[in-house]
């Protein structure tokens, strides 16, 4: 495993970040939010944190609202009993709907200041080491948010912070302001970014270049749909994942030849489509750590493999060339 900094930050992060989506409580009868049918229960989920360590990876991104809560508590169960603290990574994330009522969700400085000690709690630790806003709050000012944010760093609850899918020009306002007050910056974005989505390569990607923000991309792999040929497998997940069918189905037509082409290349190279895939990704001077779900083992072992994998620029130009603009999607 190798190990880089998160930004212009001085904490190491693995280059493989174990999302745990996955893991929690799966959906049943009427979903709660951030449930879904495909979510791998404690038991099942254990595996793949064992793993994920005896692979090096040191890097866990969560959310609050992931099976509601239960997924920061499985991953705080494991780490408390399994690893000493200090030694991994724990990133979370707060906005999204946790309680039927009008404070339940949102950036505001109430929902904040409450969702962080309720994220901690769950994970059974002292401090968050990276702290992010799961989307834009169109009903907060961003100001009230990042003085939160500020707020919670300084307290010792969070080491970092940082902000998931939200557009260029808002993130370059809330890196100005930071700026001008004098509070904590964002030092990451996770980003909408893979081979079949790429519109973050117009704004976001150079501006997080050129500000030193480390980008830990989610859905490396299009939720699935480049680690194998176009529809060939229908998982759970992808009959399920009414997201992904929202994010992908108007482009069907552009992305199959993106996925056919992947084919094409990770046959001549005599190496799994996903491990192809996010050799891609990683070979982009500005990525950190892609965010890798795993629900079967060979989804880390293909992830951390693309570490050593490198690719031609002739290869690269191959797989980027069927690529056609999408509409931005990713943001809701």
């Amino acid at each position: 495993m190798n190990y880089v900094n998160l930004g212009k930050t001085g904490i190491k992060v693995s280059r493989i970040c174990l999302g745990c989506m996955s893991y929690g409580a799966p959906a049943t009868g009427k979903p709660k939010p951030g449930s879904h049918a495909w979510t791998l229960n404690e038991e099942e989920s254990e595996p793949f944190f064992r793993q994920a360590l005896d692979l090096g990876i040191n890097f866990f991104d969560t959310a609050n609202v992931y099976s509601s809560g239960a997924s920061e508590e499985v991953l705080g169960r494991f780490v408390k009993t399994n690893i000493r603290r200090e030694a991994v990574v724990i990133a979370t994330k707060v906005h999204g709907v946790m309680r039927d009522e009008p404070n339940g969700h949102g950036l505001s400085r109430k929902a904040i200041l409450y969702e962080i000690d309720q994220s901690l709690r769950r994970l059974q630790t002292g401090y968050v080491d990276l702290y992010q806003i799961h989307r834009w709050d169109y009903e907060t000012p961003i100001e009230e948010t990042l003085e939160a944010l500020h707020d919670v760093v300084k307290s010792g609850k969070v080491r970092y912070i940082g902000a998931s899918s939200v557009h260029a020009w808002q993130f370059t306002k809330a890196l100005y302001l930071a700026d001008l007050h004098g509070w904590t910056r964002f030092v990451s974005m996770q980003n909408h970014y893979n081979l079949l989505y790429r519109e973050e390569e117009r704004e976001m990607i150079p501006l997080c270049q050129s500000e030193g923000i480390g980008v830990i991309p989610w859905s490396p792999l299009a939720r699935g749909r480049l680690a194998r040929p176009w529809q060939s497998e229908h998982t759970k997940r992808y009959e399920t994942d009414q997201f992904g069918k929202s994010m992908y189905s108007q482009t069907e037509e552009a992305d199959r030849k993106v996925v056919d082409r992947l084919g094409q290349v990770a046959e001549q190279r005599g190496v799994p489509r996903a491990q192809l895939a996010l050799t891609w990704l990683l070979s982009k001077p500005v990525i950190t750590s892609p965010i890798v779900g795993a629900t079967k083992p060979h989804h880390l072992q293909d992830a951390v493999a693309a570490l050593s994998l490198r690719l031609t620029p002739d290869e690269i130009a191959s797989l980027e060339e069927p690529y056609a603009p999408h509409p931005v999607l990713g943001f809701s």
